[in-house]
């Protein structure tokens, strides 16, 4: 979690910082920006296995003696036990101080029941209708593959420092491990996402009445969002999943961003040295070749998000291979779901997209090829997938399913069913886990492996050209983004080129900026305002002096008339005035109307010598010296009392009146 102060500027980072979860304190109230749950350290865990009796069920403790529940596996350890995922660190702030939290897209707001559920929060949450369903699609899926087969036993030894230090990588790196906990349930779902308040792109939603925060549309999936967070004066960006390349999503929206005070910029691509077009058409190529020579290709998978687009292009492809019979299936808890509202949502859609709901078209493809049977989706493997004798799979074939992460889902069965002949394919596209180390658990194996990670988020180019045209006055990025990545550590191309120098930031560190509140914009009561008598001071611009009581409710500033006990023990006239009203001067003198006056005073032998800022008056006479700048009246007296008295007078009648 990063937690940025206004004035007092803190930031404090998740644990992935692809998953971002920022505290902003700006102008009195105390804005969450994001709240991605890491679910990357579930990699230091032994799948669940969808059938019993599997490989992976027979890995045999790795030493004796010690941690029974630390499992091998091809040489590398595995936790077996139940699932703990690595949550913001709640800990470092009074959660219940939290005034509003914004959601970029849905992949950012999977940790929201921790905080919602399990911390004092009573604030509110804004997400965009898309954000809120595909969101909840996420942690349903991610419920149901934890729950399907549970683990019930909680290994928790191994965390300990005397204990971790032993153990050889990656084990031994993985991060807080004590901090982790344990996943939340259908009904944590329903209360959290309860909770949400609905905004649609350019919706100006009043925080207390300190802030103004509005959600533009950032590109880069189903209603993902940037937003801008306003005062009267101040105002801070904050840019996350962005995209400016063609997909699905309504683009990339970069006028509300521009000019600001503060740009928060995170969650740039996790594969900078992968054009996306490039691995789409790798990940097109790989498949029809794996089927061509009868194989079958594995696709892990989320239920949204770059999947759509996938079906879409792959088919198109298979068509012109001559492969247009092959069956493609969709894995997912989910998916009726996911595949329901991708065409409900037209509205939040590129142009392209919504121009064919009008026609009318379904905006994707995959509607179509379910109805001409080239596309069918399953929540399970278990039930009428394995039983009808209709859905029985018919090889060769392209299965998408989940989990990514390749330790939940169905995605865990096809590995150990496939992986053993080299005719079959796995191709990972999702960049969040290291395909390596997903892999980990199920070597040996002979199936084809292929790398084509496709992440649409901006690269380092796109990113230095977006802020080329926002033009903020101060930058905050990860510390990260400001060296090259250590794949390509010549590539200095791949940083965060800004001048001056960005302010970085890294998990549970504290930033300080120097940008501070100069302004507060204040109403005047209308009785108040008709008793106001402006003085014209120059052509254009008056001004009038006001006495009132301030009223301060939610942060909004009113002045009003004094109240009635407030005025009792002043003297009064016989008319009811108060006496000894009050005058107050302002202006600068004029110097020859300034000497004419002190003549008239009997200030005799004046010498005016103007100066390049001002002019100096010397009264040789009288031992005094007058130095008048554009701002400022100098006087140095040497002389008597009554000689200051006839200067102080004569400047006074050279000044205006109020």
């Amino acid at each position: 979690m990063t937690k940025i102060i206004w004035s007092k500027f803190q930031v404090c980072l998740s644990s992935n910082p692809s998953k971002p979860c920022f505290v902003l304190y700006f102008k009195g109230v105390t804005v969450m920006l994001d709240c991605g749950l890491d679910i990357a350290q579930v990699q230091h865990f032994l799948p669940i296995p969808v059938v019993p009796g599997t490989q992976i069920s027979k890995a045999r403790s790795w030493s004796p003696g010690f941690e029974k529940k630390i499992k091998e596996c091809s040489g590398r350890l595995f936790v077996d036990g139940a699932f703990e995922l690595a949550t913001p660190e709640l800990k470092i702030l009074d959660l219940s101080s939290i005034d509003a939290i914004l959601i970029s897209n849905s992949t950012c707001m999977l940790a929201l029941p921790y905080i919602t559920e399990y911390t004092g929060f009573k604030g509110y949450v804004y997400a965009t209708e898309p954000a809120l369903q595909v969101g909840r699609m996420y942690m349903e899926e991610l419920v149901n593959y934890v729950e399907r087969n549970p683990r019930t036993n909680i290994s928790s030894k191994w965390k300990h420092e005397d204990i971790i230090k032993n153990l050889p990588p990656p084990l031994k790196e993985a991060v807080n491990p004590l901090l982790w906990k344990q996943c939340y349930t259908k009904h944590d779902i329903d209360s959290s996402l309860s909770k949400v308040q609905v905004v649609g792109f350019n919706q100006k939603m009043n925080i207390y009445g300190c802030v103004e925060s509005t959600a533009v549309s950032s590109g880069y999936s189903l209603g993902s969002s940037n937003w801008v967070i306003k005062s009267t004066h101040e105002k801070v960006c904050y840019v996350s999943g962005t995209s400016t390349l063609t997909t699905h999503p309504k683009p990339l929206e970069q006028s509300p961003l521009r000019n600001s005070d503060v740009l928060i910029l995170s969650c740039l691509t996790q594969t900078p040295l992968a054009n996306p077009d490039a691995m789409i058409g790798e990940f097109c190529v790989n498949t029809a070749v794996t089927l061509k020579n009868g194989g079958n290709v594995l696709v892990p998978c989320y239920p949204s998000g770059i999947t759509y687009d996938l079906f879409e292009l792959l088919s198109i492809h298979l068509d012109r291979c001559g492969l247009a019979s092959i069956p493609m299936y969709f894995l997912s808890p989910v998916s009726d779901s996911a595949l329901a509202y991708s065409n409900i949502f037209a509205e939040w859609l590129s142009q392209n997209k919504q121009s064919k709901v009008y026609l009318p078209e379904c905006p994707f493809p995959h509607a179509e090829l379910q109805n001409q049977g080239r596309l069918k989706n399953f929540k399970s493997l278990n039930g009428k997938f394995l039983k009808s004798n209709d859905l029985i799979i018919k090889a060769p074939c392209v299965m998408f399913a989940g989990h990514p992460s390749l330790r939940m889902g169905d995605v865990v069965h096809f590995v150990e069913l496939w992986g053993k002949h080299a005719a079959n394919t796995i191709i990972f596209t999702e960049p969040d886990f290291p395909y390596l180390e997903a892999l980990g658990p199920f070597q040996p194996l002979s199936m084809r492996v292929c790398y084509c990670p496709i992440d649409t988020s901006l690269d380092f180019g796109q990113a230095n050209k977006l802020l080329k045209d926002l033009r903020p006055l101060h930058l905050v990025v990860s510390e990260t983004y400001t060296t090259p990545p250590m794949m390509a550590a010549h590539r200095t191309d791949l940083t965060i080129d800004w001048e001056p120098s960005p302010f970085t930031y890294s998990r549970g560190q504290v930033l300080s900026l120097p940008v501070k509140r100069k302004f507060q914009s204040v109403d005047i009561d209308t009785e108040l305002a008709a008793k106001m008598e402006p003085v014209e001071v120059k052509p254009g611009s008056a001004i009038t002096m006001l006495t009132g009581s301030l009223k301060i409710h939610d942060n909004i500033y009113t002045l009003k008339p004094l109240p009635k006990d407030a005025l009792i023990g002043q003297k009064r006239s016989h008319d009811g005035f108060n006496v000894h009203k009050k005058s107050y001067i302002f202006g600068s003198p004029n110097i020859q109307t300034f000497v004419d006056v002190m003549t008239q005073q009997g200030i005799s032998s004046i010498k005016v010598e103007e100066t390049g800022s001002g002019s100096i008056i010397h009264l040789p006479n009288d031992d005094t010296l007058i130095q008048v700048d554009g701002d400022s009246t100098h006087i140095i007296c040497e002389g008597d009392e009554s000689i200051r008295v006839k200067i102080r007078d004569s400047l006074i009648k050279c000044l205006k009146k109020l």
